[in-house]
């Protein structure tokens, strides 16, 4: 009596070319090709992701250099003294009410190196001035914010 159904023995398909043995592995080519996209997209990826620290410091930088004018403008439209200060973890506008302009960082860590004291006006052409910004999760890195009395606040590179 026959235990398997009929056409199933062992090499029939082979012989009637139903079934075809499938390549046994990868060539060299395709390989390489699997690894340079790897390596391409790995790449891309480590340029998109920025130093996290760095990013919120030059944000900070950037902020704040737009706060000082924004405050430098309302001292001059008001005739009256204003004068940005650095207090622990945060600043202040004196001379502008409380809630005219921000008085916190955005990230806690942000602090003032040295001087710690602007003043904004009221006169359209003031002395320079500059502060250095630094980060605790960026030791090693501080932004430089200063006018020199006639153009704008502006960040420039790390302070030396």
């Amino acid at each position: 009596m026959p235990t398997s159904a009929p056409g199933n023995r062992p090499g029939a398909s082979r012989r009637r070319g139903r079934h075809r043995a499938a390549p046994a592995g990868f060539t060299l080519l395709e390989l390489l090709v699997v690894v340079a996209i790897i390596a391409i997209a790995s790449a891309g990826v480590s340029f998109a992701v920025r130093d996290a620290a760095g990013a919120s410091l030059d944000r900070e930088a950037q902020r704040l250099a737009a706060l000082l004018e924004a405050g430098r403008a309302q001292s001059r439209l008001a005739g009256q003294p204003v004068i940005w200060r650095a207090v622990d973890g945060a600043f202040r506008f004196e001379g502008l009410p409380r809630d005219a302009l921000p008085h916190d960082w955005l990230t806690p860590g942000t602090s003032v190196q040295g001087t710690a004291l602007l003043v904004l006006g009221p006169e359209p052409i003031i002395g320079p001035q500059a502060l250095v910004l630094t980060h605790a999760d960026a030791p090693g890195r501080s932004l430089r914010v200063a006018t020199d009395g006639l153009r704008p606040f502006s960040v420039q590179a790390d302070a030396p």
